[in-house]
């Protein structure tokens, strides 16, 4: 019976991520699939917190391991490398933050027969390991804070993508590996290309991974102003891939930020400024209610700063990043 089984490798694209990497890895080699036929493939974009130490820790003299070290840093690089890599005829993703459940392979290679889609994975479910940790996790799971049907949906169907997942070795070969222009976004970059080129992409619920978010206000901001950049640049590749909630925060930060100077000289401004300031305050409240509701109730206080954070680092980092694109472009001229 394992004989029939494809055989599969795991990508772990990993840097500075020996606080989850234990979990994460572990996880990996805990999966109930035959362990001839799993290979895993750890791709350290030149780590420097001892992550290395820990993966050697915990694979020991493990067969199934190897480690591949990605000079260019960037995660689609580190991809990219393991697919090149890579022994099995299934690839499966799973990051350093994620920690799969145990049959997750599993479960990929079987909706991958079952559907016959390109990709397949499942939804994003955030978790957190102190109080403002666990906040962000909430807000990752509010529509409100992250508004993707792949972070907020439980419902198994096709879609524009998923969190991690699998893919058959042959759609990189049909639709090319992760676009290593983009600062973020490589995922659903790459989907929208498996899609237009008649794919499809299948979320499963029995698909199951926990993801560990960012821990800090800090941390969470720069990851989300990444973000930003990386949908920019997906934007002005793929301009009719844009949709509403892409938009949304965006065009928040650019009402916000004229708005404050124009204030100082114009009534009409200033009430326009301050109805976009109430509005957003009261749908964070709003969503902050509702996000506590369904987790802790001790969240509250901090939802609405996660919130900001996590809107404004978005929206910045989309423009910072347009502005970059166009000058780019003027001196190319």
């Amino acid at each position: 019976m394992a004989e029939s089984l494809p055989t599969v490798t795991v990508i772990m694209p990993v840097f500075n991520a020996a606080a989850t990497i234990d979990r994460a890895l572990g996880a990996v080699l805990a999966q109930d699939y035959p362990p001839d036929r799993l290979e895993v493939l750890v791709v350290d974009g030149g780590s420097a917190d001892g992550t290395l130490d820990r993966v050697r820790a915990i694979a020991g003299d493990d067969p199934r391991v190897r480690v591949l070290h990605n000079p260019a840093r960037q995660q689609a690089h580190g991809l990219n490398l393991g697919i090149a890599a890579a022994r099995g005829t299934i690839i499966v993703r799973v990051d350093g933050h994620a920690i799969v459940a145990p049959d997750y392979v599993r479960q990929c290679v079987h909706y991958l027969d079952a559907t016959g889609a390109e990709h397949v994975g499942g939804p994003q479910r955030a978790t957190g390991h102190t109080p403002l940790g666990r906040a962000i996790a909430a807000a990752y799971r509010s529509p409100f804070g992250v508004p993707s049907r792949f972070t907020t949906s439980a419902r198994a169907g096709f879609a524009d993508t998923v969190y991690l997942g699998a893919w058959p070795r042959a759609v990189f070969a049909r639709v090319g590996g992760f676009n290593t222009d983009l600062v973020a976004n490589e995922d659903y970059e790459h989907n929208y290309r498996i899609r237009q080129a008649g794919g499809r992409v299948y979320l499963a619920p029995d698909i199951r991974a926990e993801y560990i978010p960012r821990q800090t206000l800090g941390a969470l901001a720069r990851q989300f102003f990444r973000y930003g950049r990386g949908k920019c640049q997906m934007l002005l590749l793929y301009p009719r891939s844009a949709r509403p909630r892409h938009l949304v925060a965006p065009a928040f930060v650019a009402a916000l930020i004229p708005g404050a100077p124009l204030a100082r000289f114009s009534r009409t401004a200033t009430r326009l400024w301050g109805v976009l300031l109430a509005a957003y305050g009261l749908a964070s409240a709003v969503a902050s209610l509702d996000a506590a509701r369904r987790s802790e109730p001790g969240h509250l206080p901090r939802l609405p700063l996660v919130f900001a954070t996590m809107h404004l680092a978005w929206g910045a980092g989309f423009w910072v990043e347009c502005g970059r694109q166009v000058v780019a472009g003027i001196l190319r001229r």
